[in-house]
């Protein structure tokens, strides 16, 4: 996607750790070329400062970038709380909401950047199927517990009973 950023409508997800160290998510509209539509880009992880009322200090590209990334539907949601209109730290991002706000004309998804530039953020997003070993432990666990069921069933089924 190639298009054109706006610093001032830069929003900061907080909440968000990378390798033990809490930090934000910089989210940023996108103008697109040649389009008076835009999209907002999550373009990654920045360290928080060591004094929270201070927010950390974003390069951002000026003029058209060029950028890669992977199209997502909406934020992740585990916490919702409403923001203060014109506030930049926010847990998540509803683009509806967001489309209201600021009045630009946001497409209904946004972009996970994965191209590099020279911002010094880091884009070390977590796959979608991340976790997914967890089900085959249980179907493990659910399998053992069947076969175990089974086997106790016949040695008890074929046990001699005492004389009387």
């Amino acid at each position: 996607m190639t298009g054109t950023f706006l610093p001032q409508y830069m929003v900061f997800l907080d909440n968000k750790v990378r390798h033990g160290r809490a930090g934000y998510e910089v989210v940023m509209p996108l103008r697109m070329a040649g389009s008076d539509q835009f999209v907002l880009v999550n373009r990654g992880w920045t360290p928080a400062p060591a004094r929270r009322e201070r927010l950390p200090e974003v390069r951002t590209p000026a003029g058209s970038v060029s950028l890669e990334g992977v199209v997502r539907a909406h934020f992740p949601r585990l916490l919702e709380v409403r923001p203060q209109e014109g506030e930049r730290v926010r847990q998540t991002l509803d683009i509806e909401s967001y489309r209201a706000e600021t009045g630009l004309a946001l497409v209904p998804y946004y972009i996970e950047q994965h191209s590099q530039t020279p911002d010094g953020l880091v884009r070390e997003w977590q796959r979608p199927d991340a976790g997914v070993e967890k089900h085959d432990a249980y179907a493990l666990q659910w399998y053992s517990l069947a076969a175990l069921a089974v086997v106790l069933g016949l040695v008890f089924s074929f046990r001699r009973v005492g004389a009387p």
